[in-house]
């Protein structure tokens, strides 16, 4: 054994120790289906300004959506009841009352220029008999304040931390926006000009009609100078936990007018027992079946990748649990998904050692599998690069629920690459080194030849030859999808659209699972069900006339006896404009970056086949759901994105083969490349797409409701996406080659060489 081999196989033990360790001494936070959760209702008011309008709550309920993200609340449901109410549902949330004081404050801050002390009684200006604000500062001197001169949303950004050198203590430091700066600036500048000692030095930070901090300005700052428009820092004696609520206030935004908490209780979870054991049970069995695939089609290797999967396993979810990631029953799915997934760097090196053994019959066992690890590493970094920078900038740019699944995606994606590159190759190294599984060939899996690719070697199909035939057959169908989102419509979910919340309580106790199958029989499948305070059935779903209503509550009856209807309420959308539009943003930046990325790596030409193959892949997969009817909700927007993710990655690694078989064959035709590189990566994409559709079909069959659309849109996405990332990224990237006469590009190095002769790449070596 190496020692480089050495290396890699104590660095795993480290780290799966760590992850069992994490596992069995930490408890995972669970989602509001999972486990159900803590929901408010807040009442918001009429300021003296503002009039509390449907309007004015929306907007009230995106800052408090940015609050609830602060406190490291993860997946939380916030929607708007009626004209005045939103409903804050939190899972997992450890005090409930902590919670509700931070998220009910209005948060109004604001900075003043200090007119002096007031004396007692005085509370009205001498010249106008208008009331003056006067406030206490932090040891009690009443102050007579100006108008405010900067409000809370000239702050960009605000931090909690520790200041030991000067004896601080917790302090929050505020950055302002550019304009908001200058203010400060000729604040700080006019307060200068009076005698240091003198109260109207001081500049007065109020937050909720308090003075949190009123510092005087620096006796070194000159008048009329001020201070520098960067920033500044709060002080007043916080402890951290105040420091941090404070600075998640002001960075989370003032409340546009007063909410009052007129209801909290626990609501169980939107998931029966039954469908949770259903699931897990569905994701288990399609685990197993993909682990024996894999050991089915590479045999000991393919054995030794299944171990370093569970491996995989293992380390993610301990990254999830050690985060503090909230664990819904979609992010679950998604997580066992990319178990299946994941063998995918297993299958790219097996592939190329197969490869090699295949042109060097006579060369060892280990000599093949390094190699196939050397040539396999640039289609692996660049896929999980790809991934990796969508991953960061639906983080960075969205939020709610594409936050949490760009955290997910990263933490997939780095674990699968550890796994293959050092705990897969720490496995199969040692077990290469042994002469028994070197020798015999029908055990170590890579010495021969799959069935797939001697079947290709032995067909040998002529792809290519007129690639716009394969963009016409692309083209109709994405133009049946079309018209079935023209036709038919898209069925957005009641996270999309809004719709109506009703709690009943009944006679007899229902449970969750019979509330939800008999309400399903009666044709209210796509109702969201939970227990709510003491034994209610709170139903939220879709439009619902009166007349549905009174057939949702006479169903229910027939389990539960005398139901009584005891609230109603019209609801708006958990998934509100600005949310859908951040993450529209977030999208289509990642989009921008991984084309960019791509240009580098490979070629515009080739970067732009893959962005139009993954843009293919959303419309067909948007179009099926629309003609087949099923809603397009929270759970179907988890499946779209991994569809995205998984139809680059499928196009990185078909190019990357193109790029690598061009380099070394620059006066070979690019559309006989291409097909060259499109069959030599086939056997790769059947055995990873099989990988994932074990799960899948596991997912849809035994999953239950719950997890069905979820499933169906990720076998279409995937069945899609392996057919675009060779009929319709490589013929557009060829069709594309025709307008330009730029040389091969070199792995690794982008697309720019030196001079060659110029040609056309479609064409059978002629030059022109």
């Amino acid at each position: 054994m190496t020692r480089a081999t050495t290396v890699r196989a104590v660095l795993a033990v480290a780290v799966l120790l760590v992850s069992v360790y994490i596992t069995l001494t930490m408890s995972p936070r669970l989602g509001l289906d999972l486990q159900g959760g803590t929901r408010m209702v807040l009442q918001a008011k009429d300021s003296a300004t503002v009039e509390a309008d449907r309007e004015t709550t929306d907007r009230t309920l995106e800052v408090l959506r940015q609050r609830i993200d602060s406190l490291g609340v993860a997946e939380p449901v916030l929607t708007r009841s009626g004209e005045d109410r939103i409903i804050v549902e939190l899972p997992d949330v450890q005090d409930p009352r902590q919670a509700a004081a931070v998220i009910g404050r209005t948060a109004q801050l604001s900075f003043h220029e200090v007119l002096g002390a007031a004396p007692p009684g005085t509370d009205t200006a001498p010249e106008t008999g208008e009331k003056r604000l006067i406030l206490p500062d932090e040891q009690g001197t009443r102050l007579d304040l100006g108008p405010v001169r900067l409000s809370g949303a000239g702050v960009k950004d605000a931090t909690a931390f520790f200041e030991a050198q000067q004896a601080a203590g917790w302090t929050v430091k505020l950055d302002f926006h550019k304009d908001a700066g200058k203010d400060w600036t000729k604040l700080t500048g006019e307060a200068a000009c009076h005698p240091a000692g003198d109260e109207r030095r001081r500049v007065a930070i109020v937050l909720d009609e308090k003075v949190i901090s009123s510092p005087q300005v620096d006796p070194s700052v000159g008048c009329q100078a001020g201070l520098p428009s960067g920033g500044t820092q709060i002080t007043g004696s916080f402890t951290a936990k105040e420091a941090r609520d404070l600075a998640l206030l002001i960075k989370g935004g003032a409340l546009p007018v007063p909410v009052e908490i007129v209801e909290q209780r626990t609501v169980g979870p939107t998931l029966g027992a039954a469908a949770i054991d259903a699931s897990a049970q569905a994701a288990l069995i399609g685990a197993a079946a993909t682990a024996l695939f894999i050991t089915f089609v590479y045999r000991l290797f393919g054995a030794l990748a299944a171990v370093a999967l569970a491996a995989y396993g293992v380390i993610s979810y301990a990254a999830l649990v050690g985060l503090g990631v909230t664990l819904t029953l979609p992010g679950l799915a998604g997580f066992v998904l990319a178990i299946g997934m994941a063998v995918d760097a297993n299958v790219l090196v097996f592939e190329r050692a197969r490869e090699e053994c295949q042109d060097r019959p006579t060369r060892s066992l280990r000599s093949a599998l390094t190699t196939g690890f050397q040539k396999a590493f640039s289609a692996v970094a660049d896929s999980n690069i790809t991934t990796l920078l969508a991953a960061g900038l639906l983080f960075f740019l969205g939020s709610g629920p594409v936050k949490g699944f760009g955290v997910t995606l990263a933490i997939g994606v780095i674990a699968s690459m550890f796994s293959a590159l050092v705990i897969a190759r720490a496995l199969t190294e040692i077990a290469a080194g042994s002469r028994f599984v070197s020798d015999y060939r029908g055990v170590n899996g890579i010495a021969r030849p799959g069935s797939v690719r001697t079947w290709l070697t032995r067909k040998d199909p002529q792809l290519f030859r007129k690639p716009v035939q394969w963009l016409v057959i692309s083209t109709v169908l994405v133009a049946v999808a079309v018209a079935g989102i023209v036709v038919r419509g898209v069925d957005l979910g009641v996270e999309f659209t809004g719709g109506r919340l009703v709690e009943y309580s009944t006679s007899r106790p229902v449970d969750v699972e019979t509330a939800r199958s008999t309400l399903a029989d009666a044709g209210f499948g796509d109702a969201e069900i939970t227990t709510a305070g003491d034994g209610d059935i709170s139903v939220r779903t879709g439009k619902l006339d009166n007349d549905g209503e009174y057939a949702l509550r006479t169903a229910l009856a027939t389990e539960g006896g005398e139901t009584t209807k005891v609230r109603d309420e019209l609801i708006g959308p958990s998934l509100g404009d600005e949310l859908r539009r951040n993450a529209l943003i977030a999208l289509g930046v990642a989009v921008l970056v991984q084309l960019a990325y791509l240009a580098v790596r490979f070629r515009w030409t080739f970067a732009v086949g893959s962005v139009v193959a993954m843009v293919h892949d959303v419309i067909i997969v948007v179009g099926a759901f629309a003609w087949l009817g099923r809603p397009v909700d929270g759970i179907f927007l988890a499946a779209l994105l991994t569809v995205i993710g998984y139809s680059v990655n499928d196009s990185v690694v078909v190019f990357d083969r193109v790029r690598e078989l061009w380099a070394g064959n620059r006066k070979t035709p690019l559309a006989t490349i291409a097909r060259r590189a499109v069959l030599q990566t086939v056997p790769r994409t059947v055995n990873t797409g099989m990988g994932a559709l074990f799960i899948l079909v596991a997912l849809a069959v035994l999953g239950g409701d719950s997890l069905a659309d979820f499933a169906l849109a990720l076998l279409i996405g995937i069945v899609v996406g392996t057919w675009s990332s060779v009929f319709t990224a490589v013929p557009g990237a060829l069709v594309l080659e025709r307008t330009t006469t730029a040389p091969p590009p070199v792995p690794g190095k982008g697309s720019r060489r030196a001079r060659a002769p110029r040609r056309d790449p479609l064409d059978n070596g002629a030059r022109v």
